[in-house]
């Protein structure tokens, strides 16, 4: 019995009000150190800053949400912001060593901590400018990210740009070569140039002496051709041309007397890398300096005896909208309009290059289906300020399709493929078709090129070879010019 009540003695009590009272002592202190680090909380995992033209874009990936106020000070020019939550540390320092000289709108960025758990981050601005300040919510490989879009209080106006690029080109001795020999009599020249001026500013073109001529066919938007009348349904698409050299039987375009604009669009860009190949070969990058090349076929050559100019959608590696794409290439007036991207899978075995026009009815493959679903969801990647958006881009997007565009479309496509063909394998041997948002102007025949399946190993090697990216350029030259044999670019009615 003795050695029992020892027992019981010895043994512990099963809950004490001290070992309680511990318990929530140490509970408390575990939930105050958490909520201290939550307060103290964000850290910065990467800082990008993203010049262009159009607008720059800071951006600041943090591991939690970041709370922000920001003000603008118009005289001088500046955005100040005050980042809650946080403290200066060398990732958000460096953001000052990463504005170029040469940012069209950002002159400087400085930091510093301005008050306790209170970062303050001042962009100064080259020019007065209409600040955007948006979060976006983790998405693909980003955690979240506060955004800052600087736009210029005066919109850049693309159809300005393509003109006095034009003219820089041209050269001073350009007015000049267009002006006849005073006492001469000699009828000046067509100018091209001065049409699409004359057209852009609603001033009306200089008149040229011509030989009589029957009464000109009433004006049509530049995607109509001048063709048989096509039926309302959309025909399957016409088989890719030969590939013999163009001969004596093809159409020849006839003069227009204006510039023809082929609008370019490298996919992605800025906080959208596209797909990543398995060697690291980002998608943006290939496909720009596809673009690159292909414009500067484009702006040496010539339709009938009309310069031809290239217009891209961006030039640079930054971000821009599908919508804002489309947008941009309807007004130039553009007569084309290719996008240009690099395909992935989900295995590597596939490969082949594509080319797809819209679609009215749903996308002629699963394939189609899957690549339109994920290519429409560049937004999402590179950051968008839906709140911004205006509402009639917005709806231009949802449905602005036409059969005859999507005709011409097919045509176009057809072309190029049948010119790809010649130096690449194909993935399909016909255009495809599917809902893909970029390809959705009313009025310009417009197709996607995927150059090949940057997923595959082979594949990626080719698209990052000097050689191949000249040899595709080529080929959608020779596809361009086909189309525009077959189907010549009609004069626009000017305004007067």
């Amino acid at each position: 019995m003795a050695r029992m009540s020892d027992d019981t003695t010895n043994r512990p009590a099963p809950s004490s009000p001290l070992t309680r009272r511990h318990l929530l002592q140490a509970g408390s202190l575990v939930l105050l150190l958490g909520s201290q680090q939550i307060a103290r909380g964000a850290s910065i995992v990467a800082v990008r800053v993203w010049p262009a033209p159009e607008y720059s874009r800071v951006t600041l990936e943090s591991d939690t949400p970041l709370v922000a106020k920001q003000f603008f000070v118009a005289s001088p020019p500046r955005l100040a912001v005050d980042i809650e939550g946080i403290d200066l540390n060398p990732a958000l320092k460096d953001l000052v060593a990463k504005v170029r000289p040469d940012d069209p709108n950002i002159k400087a960025i400085r930091v510093g901590q301005n008050a306790p758990n209170v970062v303050r981050l001042v962009i100064d601005l080259k020019q007065e400018a209409v600040p955007q300040v948006f979060t976006l919510q983790p998405v693909a490989a980003y955690q979240h990210r506060l955004v800052f879009d600087l736009y210029p209080a005066k919109a850049v106006d693309p159809m300005e740009a393509l003109i006095s690029e034009r003219l820089r080109d041209a050269g001073p001795q350009t007015a000049q070569s267009h002006q006849p020999a005073m006492g001469s009599g000699v009828p000046p020249e067509a100018d091209p140039l001065g049409d699409l001026i004359a057209q852009h500013g609603n001033r009306p073109a200089p008149s040229v002496p011509a030989k009589p001529a029957p009464a000109p066919a009433p004006a049509t938007p530049p995607s109509v051709v001048a063709t048989a009348p096509t039926p309302p349904v959309t025909p399957p698409p016409e088989p890719a041309p030969s590939k013999r050299p163009v001969g004596p039987t093809v159409a020849t375009a006839q003069r227009t007397d204006r510039i023809i604009i082929v609008a370019l669009d490298p996919g992605h860009g800025g906080e959208d890398p596209g797909a990543i190949g398995p060697g690291g070969t980002r998608e943006k990058d290939v496909v720009l300096r596809i673009a690159h090349l292909l414009r500067d076929r484009i702006n040496a050559s010539s339709v009938g005896g009309s310069p031809m100019r290239a217009f891209l959608t961006r030039d640079a590696d930054f971000f821009v909208p599908l919508g804002t794409r489309v947008e941009k290439a309807r007004r130039v007036q553009a007569d084309l309009f290719i996008s240009i991207h690099a395909d992935a899978f989900t295995t590597p075995a596939a490969k082949g290059a594509s080319v797809f026009a819209l679609s009215q009815k749903g996308a002629s493959s699963t394939a189609a289906r899957w690549l339109a679903n994920k290519e429409n969801q560049a937004d999402l990647v590179g950051g968008l300020n839906v709140k911004s958006q205006d509402r009639n881009v917005q709806q231009m997007l949802l449905d602005m399709s036409t059969t005859a565009q999507i005709n011409d479309s097919l045509k176009l496509g057809s072309h190029l493929l049948g010119q790809i063909g010649d130096m690449a394998k194909l993935h399909k041997p016909r255009v495809e078709q599917a809902g893909f948002a970029v390809l959705k102007a009313p009025d310009i025949p417009s197709v996607l090129v995927e150059t090949a399946f940057i997923s595959n190993p082979e594949e990626e090697a080719k698209l990052r070879s000097a050689a191949y990216q000249t040899q595709l350029a080529d080929a959608l030259m020779r596809g361009i010019k086909l189309y525009f044999a077959k189907n010549p670019p009609l004069a626009r009615s000017r305004t007067v």
